[in-house]
């Protein structure tokens, strides 16, 4: 199960699949924070509209249930839902924030993680349980108030809605192919096979929903929203399980009791989510804090890192990299100028020539860099792509002059990654080139300064996925920056006006 990937400046939502996060996605597909705060195209929010008004039919019967509907049931599911829900990302649950409250303590929430998994056992369970309309119920409660980000209000609104729409198809399905008969006889298979196809039938428009959204907001994103639907089917279908498992017991003697049990390692599962992924945000919080010391050291870097970090995880998505290699990647390719952290601040700003000697001051810093971040143990292989990111293919890079193959993996990826958003990026003494004319760069430069698959792979990523390079300032570069190709020695460069907010770059 999914919510939207916040792969553009336009996004509602961060993944959400029903078991464990694909390593890292969240944080390394989407853009910076600050371009997620932008406001969402009219046809995104008209999309959302149409989403909400079908999500509100759909529980329109309750309005008018018999006594027959189980309240008593369908709220103990939804609270349930809750619960685990926020337990797996690892906020507070209501309960531990009534009784903080209770204790005169402030209502303050434990940072939760809203781009981690889902936990979908219980709402599996109502969806084979309930008429349509109440399983529909089971699922606003855990996304109208679990934890999210900036846009709070369009994210839970949207997530409860497309989950809501999920949950009544799924819980239809379930009835029309006679499950609920099934299920109160506990005849096996039949009972599994209907649980198999309602929860196909939650993915399949879970997916649909979330891809129409990501198409609206990520421009040409709604394929790849489509393939993360199928990565995550491993992990719905456990879920599922969990949730048959929990429709079985309650239907059983000592109904919701065993039920409620039968949650406890369910339970224990959703707590050690949470701890992953707190450790992962305190990854991304060092990560994060060295970066913006580099950022304070050497104003070029400001953006540049982040934008090496996003690239590198286009190109290891195009090669199909295992998820937890795509994670740590994304952390080396963040972290791959941290070296200049040890970088005589005045060789990075300056905007002349430098002597040999300086040049190859400048050149150390991969070895620095790699030092800086050796006791990083969640860096991994990372920290080789740190230090040899500066080798080039024909054996004439920095720091080792490695060749061909044994230039690392990720080092390879990383230094395809970093020409490219240089290329595309504005300096004081050049504006940044068009995305075709950098392409056609790396091209040119494939097979000797660069690894040619990586370079196929990112074009192609490019392609798919589209780039935004860095933003313009306000009034635009124009009569600021000269515009020179690539290939054309650049002018002198003269020293940077100040208050102009444009970067230096002599050194980087």
């Amino acid at each position: 199960m999914r919510r939207v990937r916040p792969g553009g400046p336009y996004s509602l939502t961060s993944p959400h699949v029903g078991g464990p996060v694909r390593a890292g996605e969240a944080e390394i597909a989407s853009a910076s924070a600050r371009e997620q705060r932008a406001a969402l195209p009219g046809r995104a929010l008209g999309y959302l509209a149409v989403v909400l008004a079908a999500a509100c039919a759909v529980l329109l019967p309750l309005a008018v249930a018999g006594p027959e509907l189980e309240w008593p049931r369908i709220g103990l599911l939804a609270l349930l839902h809750l619960c685990l829900e926020s337990l797996a990302q690892g906020a507070r649950t209501p309960c531990a924030r009534v009784w903080r409250r209770l204790r005169g303590r402030p209502a303050d929430e434990t940072p939760a993680d809203p781009r981690g998994s889902g936990f979908f056992p219980v709402l599996f369970a109502g969806v084979l349980m309930l008429p349509p309309a109440a399983a529909a119920l089971v699922a606003l409660p855990g996304a109208l108030l679990g934890p999210a980000v900036h846009p709070r209000g369009l994210r839970r609104v949207w997530n409860g809605a497309q989950l809501a729409l999920a949950a009544a198809a799924a819980a239809e399905v379930f009835r029309l192919l006679g499950g609920v008969r099934l299920l109160l006889g506990t005849r096996f298979p039949g009972a599994a096979l209907g649980a198999l196809a309602a929860i196909l039938t939650f993915c399949l428009v879970n997916g649909v929903l979330v891809a129409g959204m990501v198409r609206l907001t990520c421009a040409g994103s709604g394929p790849g929203a489509l393939r993360g639907l199928r990565r995550a089917a491993p992990a719905a279908l456990l879920h599922g399980a969990g949730g048959l498992m929990i429709a079985v017991l309650w239907q059983g003697p000592y109904g919701a009791f065993a039920a409620v049990l039968g949650l406890l390692p369910l339970t224990i599962t959703a707590w050690l989510s949470a701890q992953g992924h707190r450790e992962r945000a305190a990854h991304r919080a060092t990560v994060q804090a060295l970066v913006q010391a580099v950022e304070i050291k050497d104003a070029y870097t400001r953006g540049h890192s982040e934008r090496v970090g996003r690239a590198s995880v286009l190109i290891a998505r195009q090669l199909g990299l295992a998820e937890d290699r795509v994670r740590t990647l994304h952390f080396a390719g963040t972290l791959h100028d941290v070296g200049k952290l040890a970088v005589a601040t005045e060789l990075l700003r300056r905007n002349g020539p430098l002597t040999d000697a300086e040049r190859r001051a400048v050149e150390v810093h991969p070895v620095f860099g790699h030092e800086l971040v050796r006791q990083l143990d969640f860096l991994g292989e990372g920290r080789d792509g740190i230090l040899h990111h500066h080798e080039r293919m024909d054996g004439r890079g920095y720091p080792y002059g490695l060749a061909g193959e044994r230039i690392p993996e990720f080092a390879r990826i990383i230094s395809v990654a970093d020409a490219f958003d240089s290329m595309t990026s504005t300096r004081s003494y050049r504006r940044g080139r068009p995305v075709p004319e950098a392409v056609a760069e790396l091209e040119r430069c494939a097979g000797s300064q660069f690894d040619p698959v990586m370079v196929t792979a990112l074009v192609e990523a490019v392609a798919e996925h589209g780039w935004q390079p860095e933003p313009p300032p306000p009034g635009g570069w124009d009569g600021e920056v000269p515009d020179i190709p690539l290939g054309v020695p650049e002018p002198a460069r003269l020293p940077q006006q100040s208050g102009t907010g444009l970067p230096t770059g002599g050194a980087a």
